[in-house]
């Protein structure tokens, strides 16, 4: 879902003219170059968990990690408009799953918009990150509870904390591709020359 958010904002923010030349600001972020590391982290853990046993044991260990070190980083960059609102949603999927040992809930009767071998993967063991919502699930609500479908392209359940990210993710995007648009509108700067001893 947040590739989904980002890819949406990306796309609103061309049509409202902006443009991805802040992707090339060195300063964008502080720690900048922790987040590639993560993603490419939580997508090795995801196709090697359900190959190698050791991986798969300890991957809810290892989510959790990825996840405080992912919360360190945004509150590193809170000050940039809409991280904030990103840190609260990826708290509150960090606190459910870490109150149902590093998994996060999924409520099977929200996945029945998903193929039916989703659920029999979750019982299986083969989505080490999420497990079945039961009753004796803590904080369920903040699971995988809300199911999206058509008329939507792609079919997914997602949790109050994925929503507030894609808020975040949104605002976030929104303003850096307006401000590059603005600053590419703006006209260059007049520079004052001294010409027969007056300034022009």
């Amino acid at each position: 879902m947040v590739v989904d958010g980002i890819v949406w904002s990306v796309i609103i923010g061309f049509l409202r003219k902006g443009n991805l030349k802040w992707l090339l600001d060195e300063k964008l972020f502080r720690w900048g170059w922790i987040f590639p590391v993560l993603l490419v982290l939580q997508f090795t853990i995801f196709y090697l968990q359900n190959n190698i046993d050791i991986i798969g044991q300890a991957s809810n260990y290892i989510f959790v990690i990825v996840y405080v070190i992912g919360l360190i980083f945004l509150w590193m960059n809170r000050d940039r408009k809409g991280i904030s609102v990103l840190f609260l949603g990826v708290l509150l999927n960090f606190v459910v799953m870490l109150f149902n040992g590093g998994r996060m809930p999924v409520s099977a009767e929200a996945a029945l918009v998903l193929d039916p071998s989703y659920i029999d993967a979750i019982n299986n063991g083969l989505y080490a990150k999420h497990q079945l919502l039961t009753d004796s699930t803590n904080l369920g609500f903040l699971g995988d509870i809300i199911p999206i479908t058509s008329p939507y392209p792609k079919s997914q359940v997602i949790s109050i904390g994925d929503v507030i990210m894609n808020i975040g993710i949104f605002i976030f995007i929104q303003d850096k591709m307006m401000e590059s648009k603005k600053k590419l509108n703006d006209p260059p700067s007049k520079v004052n020359k001294l010409e027969g001893g007056e300034i022009v």
